[in-house]
């Protein structure tokens, strides 16, 4: 008997669509966990090929399986995996299976699924989800073939629509907010914790805006390893500065904006420690941005008089202000993508490269 194709390939995520970001991070993988849950996976009786997807808005695992494999298997070794209640999986995940992954995946990588609609840095961290699983030989004919073509499709929708209009960068609207707080980017003293992705893009946006006070630090194993950049690294490239991590609490108190992007499990930067940098400098705001999941600083820091402190959730809530004026070329963009994502999968099905 032929096996369904519809459960071959299959879906089993959360993000900002089903889990607020508590409950987003309690799901999310700490970066140094990746390798052992890479190998839980490859155990799963009937798993042939598999990719994990996890980023600050979002925690997924595509696969390509045999029948006998039922995505309640990779949804309870996931609750297994991080101690979470199988039942609270069931409500703050989704599950695709066939086109539907497919079509997802392509809204995914176009940004049009993203909290910032229309944003750029999920594509690199497809990519290098990508990569990662790659050269770990945990991809086959079916992924690979899907995330190439999701990468063309991401490229053919930011050069035929218009999704990707106004700020939605995520460096972009970090200089915005810090323009309303301090009126001159160029002026401020950036202190970046964390050397992935989401530091680079933020350093390059205040970098063209004239910001030459740019200072990097942290520690290695807080860096998620598909970002394969060092701190020192990073600083070079941005003609900026390292700080010893030994002397970030003690220095805190000399920059004007602090983004923290780094997968560390606990937080880096406490209520206390934001409080004893004020008081060193009473009438200068502090504008701090948390890209991190699980957060690196602690909520209660925004009580703090002068510090404007935001996380994901606030800065992507800034970045759709002006989503109403782009909803005609997101919803343009999701038709042709879901006409995209069924010719494919037709294809797919027609060519013996399943999963059998």
């Amino acid at each position: 008997m032929t096996p369904s194709p519809d459960s071959s390939l299959f879906l089993l995520g959360t993000s900002h669509q089903v889990a607020n970001l508590n409950e987003r991070e309690s799901i999310a993988l700490p970066s140094d966990s990746i390798d052992s849950f890479y190998r839980g996976l490859q155990e799963l009786d009937g798993l042939k090929e598999c990719l994990v997807l996890n980023t600050c808005n979002r925690t997924e695992i595509y696969g390509a399986a045999e029948d006998n494999l039922k995505i309640e298997v990779v949804s309870n070794y996931l609750a297994e995996f991080r101690d979470l209640d199988p039942e609270f999986m069931i409500q703050k995940t989704y599950r695709r299976a066939g086109p539907e992954v497919v079509r997802h995946l392509f809204e995914v990588a176009s940004g049009i699924d993203s909290q910032m609609v229309g944003e750029t840095e999920i594509l690199g961290q497809l990519k290098k989800a990508y990569d990662d699983a790659s050269e770990r030989a945990f991809t086959g004919k079916v992924l690979n073939r899907l995330f190439q073509k999701s990468f063309q499709a991401a490229k053919w929708a930011r050069t035929n629509t218009g999704i990707s209009r106004g700020q939605v960068n995520l460096g972009n609207v970090l200089c915005e907010l810090a323009r309303r707080i301090f009126g001159q980017v160029g002026q401020c003293r950036v202190l970046v914790v964390g050397a992935g992705e989401v530091a680079e893009g933020a350093l390059e946006a205040f970098k063209s805006r004239g910001s030459e006070a740019i200072t990097v630090t942290g520690r290695t194993f807080d860096w998620c390893p598909l970002s394969r950049r060092k701190p020192d690294e990073l600083a070079q490239k941005f003609d900026g500065f390292t700080l010893a991590y030994s002397k970030l609490h003690d220095s805190l108190h000399l920059f004007d904006v602090v983004l923290a992007s780094t997968a560390s499990a606990k937080a880096l930067l406490t209520h206390k420690q934001v409080e004893v940098a004020m008081k060193k400098r009473p009438s200068k705001p502090l504008f701090v941005i948390d890209a991190s999941v699980p957060r690196n600083v602690e909520e209660a820091a925004s009580t703090v008089e002068n510090v404007y402190l935001y996380n994901m959730d606030d800065v992507s809530a800034i970045a759709n202000e002006n989503l109403q004026s782009r909803l005609a070329e997101v919803e343009r963009c999701r038709t042709a993508l879901s006409k995209r994502a069924l010719r494919l999968w037709e294809q797919m099905r027609a060519q013996p490269s399943l999963p059998s």
